[in-house]
């Protein structure tokens, strides 16, 4: 989360909950009855517990700010408090059944959420429900009008830009309803990969979906035999074998599919499938702008742009960036070598790095 905003919760925390009453309880009891009893669920951004005690048991109560817990301790003693950012949940995997988030990934800078999805997505088992409220609208900065405490950060979403950035974090997203200044996202988390992307990436790589194998690992690419993440070692892509988060962060190389249904294999996928997701796609990379965009395998840049692609830079691009086209890395495409693979990856890496 914005530290700065985090440091006013710690100082002026107490003053925030003065002026602003529990207005959402029915829809946090009826969130709980989605849950089913006895799962653990999480409040994450839980303040002083305004929602707590309506979530059900067993609960986890989640802040950056240590005076908001010390309230939520008093106001919900049975909850399970932990201090920790939405940004890095300190969770394992497929450790929680659900996720409501009250007015709290707000204050998540909008080109860093994907990425917080992303941890939220792999600390939530496969169909686990998930709530979140935002501010509804364009802005984005320290200097919000009606901010009561004053130079607290926010980021607010359109409807559109919220269910784009859930879906790409592998959810599945139900109704998004505008309220005023607030919107409410429904979702479900979905058995597929999240996106691995944010802000200066130097390349944003596309698979054509994941595989029902790799959703499950939480790693694209992940089955053996699959060439990508050798492929991307020995090109210089990368330093960490199988480690989406490392190569984002550490490396700039930013991944997303075409297609965020899983499958045992792509043959299943409809044609429309992949023209919506290459919309999506183009209108991730018109907002993040990676350096360049990199599809992984031909079959959906053939059926959703050019049916006469073939491998290395195209003519056409995506969101006003270059576009390089190479084959697919599964050991199932036994034509392509694992150095040819390699050369196409550092002719991508390349194509980046003349932008």
């Amino acid at each position: 989360m914005d530290r700065a905003t985090v440091d006013i919760y710690e100082k002026r925390g107490g003053e925030w909950v003065a002026h602003h009453p529990p207005l959402q309880r029915s829809h946090a009891q009826a969130f709980a009855r989605r849950i089913p009893p006895g799962a653990l669920r999480i409040d994450l951004g839980c303040g002083a517990g305004r929602y707590v005690t309506d979530l059900g048991v067993p609960v986890i109560g989640l802040d950056a700010a240590r005076s908001m817990l010390d309230g939520c301790a008093s106001a919900a003693p049975g909850a399970l408090l932990v201090q920790g950012d939405l940004e890095a949940l300190p969770f394992g995997p497929h450790t929680l059944h659900g996720g409501w988030a009250h007015m709290s990934y707000l204050h998540v800078p909008s080109v860093r959420l994907p990425a917080a999805l992303a941890d939220l997505h792999r600390t939530l088992v496969v169909g686990a429900p998930v709530e979140i409220q935002v501010l509804a609208g364009d802005y984005e900065g320290d200097a919000l009008a009606a901010d009561r405490l004053g130079s607290r950060f926010f980021a607010a979403w359109t409807p559109e830009r919220l269910r784009d950035v859930l879906v790409g974090a592998g959810f599945d997203v139900g109704t998004i309803d505008v309220e005023g200044d607030f919107a409410r996202a429904g979702a479900v988390r979905a058995r597929t990969l999240p996106d691995m992307v944010g802000p200066r990436m130097r390349l944003l790589v596309v698979g054509l979906n994941p595989s029902i194998y790799s959703a499950d690992v939480g790693v694209g690419y992940a089955r053996p035999g699959n060439r990508f993440w050798p492929a991307a070692c020995d090109a210089g892509l990368v330093t960490r074998d199988r480690d989406p988060s490392h190569a984002q962060r550490v490396h700039g190389v930013g991944m997303t599919d075409l297609v965020k249904r899983a499958t045992a294999n792509a043959t299943s996928l409809e044609p429309e499938e992949y023209r919506a997701g290459m919309a999506r796609v183009d209108r991730l990379v018109r907002w993040l702008e990676p350096a360049a965009v990199c599809f992984v395998g031909l079959t959906g840049w053939r059926v959703a742009v050019d049916r006469h692609a073939i491998a290395g830079p195209q003519s056409e691009r995506i969101g006003d960036r270059p576009v390089y086209v190479m084959p697919s890395t599964s050991g199932a495409n036994a034509h392509a070598r694992l150095e040819a693979l390699t050369d196409h990856l550092r002719a991508a890496l390349a194509l980046a790095s003349e932008q």
